[in-house]
């Protein structure tokens, strides 16, 4: 005792009732140290206290102290000293608001592995599928109708839903040894023990099933154009083990739809150049677009990635992501500008489409506060359905346009 300070027997009389029991009827060992307190630097006595009969170590934290809060790192008896920055933030809760508070308590596990409750991952997937429905509509022979274009996005969506729900089981078991040292992963359902990896794979495989029911609704040559995207889907994860860009395995797996489009509209891209190279246009185009936005999505991630031993381009690049952010965003627009020049699209679309696009985009990269976990979380949701809802409404508006000028052609021709 004699080494201990009078603030250190200060601060131990502040400990609750249960704390100072366990303290002085267990196995304890003090260690003076400082800690910067709001009067300057004081020294205070940290401690750990370690039950006999079991030999088990009961960390002890207080946090308060002289009216100022502070942090105490407990002395480890038989090994190093811990930060209390490791020890967890948070308990799960179940949700108590939401789509995922009606379900039974038995679904809710599986339905956060399919990530329902966060579905800008799902948007993000299904946008590309629309922005190729729209651009293959025109190029249809003949030009597809407003209700078939609206039917077959439905169906995109479906599958979108299914589909990312699936990938997310996947990602979840490849990174079940790994989500529970990353702060925004260690409450996912395999992670905290909810659901054994055995029956995420069995719900994985059900999801699958449902995907390809889906896949079956569109023309036969969409099963060649959709079946090979799986391949991506079960490899991403192994991709950020391997190589500090895996945003590229993901901007190639999430901008699939990008393809798909056209075979579900009729358009052959086999035998038909120009669709053939605006599809590959756009589908280049929604891997910069992924990447650029994923790039924002792992800077939340950046401290507990580099601990764990995950990479990203997050990681990579951190002191010039801005630069790198602003050369996607060019690359996207130029890319989908050219898809939309071999469509043969129209002002409505360079405008609507590239130019608020492009607007939508410098806004982000020049705002976003890349340090700010809440704030690279806002622009990747809404920049979601500002950018997304940009395309589309430009694709859209040169669709309709076009449409409209070939019904009124037809019946001028049939009154001639």
């Amino acid at each position: 005792m004699s080494l201990m300070s009078a603030q250190a027997l200060g601060g131990l009389c502040k400990l609750p009732r249960n704390c100072r029991s366990l303290l002085f009827h267990g196995t304890c060992q003090f260690r003076l140290c400082a800690v910067p307190l709001k009067g300057g630097l004081q020294s205070i006595s940290s401690f750990e206290t370690r039950l006999d009969s079991r030999h088990q170590r009961t960390e002890i934290t207080t946090r308060k102290l002289n009216a100022s809060t502070i942090k105490v790192v407990p002395a480890i008896l038989t090994g190093p000293v811990l930060s209390t920055d490791k020890l967890p933030l948070v308990e799960y809760a179940p949700p108590t608001t939401g789509l995922l508070s009606n379900l039974p308590a038995s679904w809710v596990p599986y339905a956060e592995l399919a990530r329902l409750e966060k579905p800008t991952g799902t948007y993000y997937l299904y946008f590309p599928c629309v922005f190729s429905t729209l651009l293959a509509a025109p190029l249809a022979a003949p030009m597809a109708s407003p209700l078939s274009v609206i039917g077959t996005s439905l169906l995109f969506f479906s599958g979108a839903l299914i589909m990312r729900g699936a990938g997310c089981a996947i990602n979840d078991l490849w990174d079940r040894n790994l989500d529970p040292h990353v702060t925004r992963t260690r409450l996912r359902p395999i992670a905290r023990g909810a659901i054994t990896p055995f029956n995420a794979l069995a719900f994985t495989g059900a999801q699958l099933f449902a995907g390809l029911g889906i896949l079956l609704q569109f023309p036969f040559e969409c099963l060649f154009y959709g079946i090979p995207s799986l391949l991506l889907v079960a490899t991403y994860p192994l991709a950020k083990r391997v190589t500090h860009y895996p945003q590229f395995v993901l901007g190639m797996t999430f901008s699939w739809g990008a393809i798909m489009g056209f075979p579900a509209l009729g358009v052959d891209l086999l035998h038909n150049q120009a669709a053939l190279t605006a599809a590959g246009f756009l589908y280049t185009s929604n891997i910069a677009w992924t990447v650029l936005y994923d790039m924002i999505y792992a800077h939340m991630d950046i401290k507990d990635d580099a601990k764990a031993g995950i990479k990203s381009i997050a990681l990579r690049h951190d002191k010039h992501t801005k630069q790198i952010l602003s050369g996607l965003a060019v690359y996207q627009i130029g890319l989908l500008a050219a898809a939309g020049v071999l469509a043969g699209a129209g002002p409505v679309f360079f405008v609507g489409s590239c130019g608020v696009a492009s607007v939508s985009l410098a806004v982000m990269i020049k705002r976003v506060n890349l340090k700010s976990v809440e704030d690279c979380w806002w622009w990747f949701v809404n920049g979601c359905w500002i950018t997304g809802g940009a395309i589309s409404a430009g694709l859209a508006g040169d669709y309709l346009l076009r449409y409209s000028q070939t019904r009124v052609d037809g019946v001028d021709k049939e009154v001639l």
